[in-house]
């Protein structure tokens, strides 16, 4: 898609760039009456400006604007590094909305709009699958080629655009994942081409075949680490460890009660608790085969498992056979599921919220305050990480990680090519009903 003839406005100023094979950047200013013909991709103009939001770099040119004439100015820059990434294939959202609709279909080319207003470059874009040109690896960068990455909740909500934290669109997908060092920045010291690496902390922009970030934002783990798990190690297990251990003190022999069993967190939870000697009280909701949920939960390491309906008695904890009213309960659904694991909960018991499946409210009675002293609390995993804790975190993936090599901790997941990026979506937007977690392996 080359430069258009004539300029969008009448009145507009407009933006050309060109990027040779030497590494030069070259941009062009054009008037209604006077354009520079040929030459210039728009679309790379804008998968250009995507690349390096992605990467944190600087404004990949200046625009110094002239009318003497109203001839068109040319400018010429050069490169800083001669080390490039290569093109990168990613999925890119330029609003937010529904993530089905904001990332279909796969294209190779995408329509763009564009307009000079204010001394600003404004590019509408509506974009899904696209290719992205080379950027520039510098000295302290790392330039990673992705092996796997998940589709998480989170994910789905940051496209939405309702998570706290997300990146400015335009944006690639993706949060976490697992990849290995393709080049290193002349500055870079303890990572080499062929390592295996995770971003830690997580961050934005890992649903592409190659990433570049600054060298810290990388983190080195064993090659053995298996693939699907250092994919998906950071925002899950990492939230049900910390629960576990941030609330309360648990010992051998005492207990927790979980909805939202089936999750990622709910297993983690599950052979964590185990591991560690502690029974664990799950509820998962009514379902065609939920005798076989049962039994997949049980050979987790879970001590029981009931469903909602299962539940609607007067004194739940008559359900519970040798096991102790537990001191600690993890709700990640809201609603009447939430209402159901305060039940269980002991005296001056705690329940953590950490997500809030259903959209509804937790509602609480007053006699659970009252009378039994129950404590609410909440869990942000994107908190705790913020709060100086990438040490911590690097070495709790380092144990998680040895946990699954060691067949420890494991759970459910489905690896997906990166073509079939968006029949994995439909999954993970529970359009084809319960599913495993969908890990995209590039």
């Amino acid at each position: 898609m080359g430069c258009p003839n004539h300029s969008p406005f009448s009145t507009a100023w407009n933006l050309g760039l060109w990027v040779d094979s030497s590494g030069w950047y070259t941009y062009y200013i054009y008037t209604p009456k006077q354009t520079f013909p040929g030459k210039i991709s728009l679309e790379m103009v804008v998968a250009r400006s995507i690349a390096l939001k992605a990467v944190n770099s600087a404004s990949l040119w200046g625009l110094n604007r002239s009318r003497f004439g109203g001839l068109p100015k040319v400018q010429t820059v050069r490169a800083l590094s001669t080390i490039m990434s290569p093109p990168s294939k990613a999925v890119v959202y330029e609003h937010h909305g529904p993530p089905d609709s904001v990332t279909r279909s796969p294209i190779s080319k995408f329509r763009c709009y564009y307009y000079y207003f204010s001394f600003f470059i404004a590019y509408f874009c509506i974009c899904r699958m696209i290719e992205l040109p080379p950027v520039e690896v510098q000295e302290n960068q790392v330039c990673v080629k992705m092996l796997a990455a998940p589709i998480n909740p989170s994910d789905i909500n940051r496209i939405e655009g309702v998570y706290p934290v997300r990146p400015q669109v335009p944006a690639v997908g993706g949060y976490e994942g697992v990849g290995e060092v393709y080049s290193v920045g002349s500055a870079v010291k303890g990572l080499s081409p062929g390592d295996l690496v995770i971003p830690s902390p997580p961050s934005s922009g890992t649903w592409q075949t190659y990433v570049v970030k600054d060298h810290d934002m990388w983190h080195k783990i064993s090659k053995d680490s298996p693939i699907e798990y250092a994919a998906t190690v950071t925002v899950n297990p990492l939230t049900a460890i910390r629960m576990l251990e941030d609330f309360t003190t648990l010992s051998a022999g005492d207990s927790i009660v979980q909805n939202g069993a089936t999750s990622i967190v709910g297993q983690c939870v599950i052979q964590l608790a185990r591991y560690r000697g502690i029974h664990s009280i799950n509820i998962i909701r009514d379902r065609a085969g939920s005798d076989e949920v049962k039994e997949r939960l049980k050979a987790f390491g879970a001590d029981e498992v009931f469903t909602e309906s299962q539940l609607e008695v007067k004194n739940v904890k008559s359900l519970l056979s040798n096991i102790p009213e537990p001191a600690l309960g993890l709700n990640c659904i809201g609603g009447h599921a939430a209402s159901l694991v305060l039940k269980f909960l002991r005296q001056g018991g705690t329940m953590v919220t950490y997500g809030g499946m259903s959209k509804k409210p937790v509602t609480v009675s007053t006699s659970s305050f009252i009378f039994k002293d129950l404590s609410l609390r909440g869990f942000w995993l994107q908190k705790w990480l913020s709060a100086d804790k990438a040490k911590e975190c690097r070495d709790m993936v380092d144990y998680l990680l040895r946990l699954a090599q060691e067949g420890k901790l494991k759970y459910e997941m489905e690896l997906v090519p990166f073509d079939k990026f968006h029949s994995a979506l439909e999954k993970a937007l529970g359009k084809h009903g319960s599913q495993p977690k969908q890990v995209i392996k590039f």
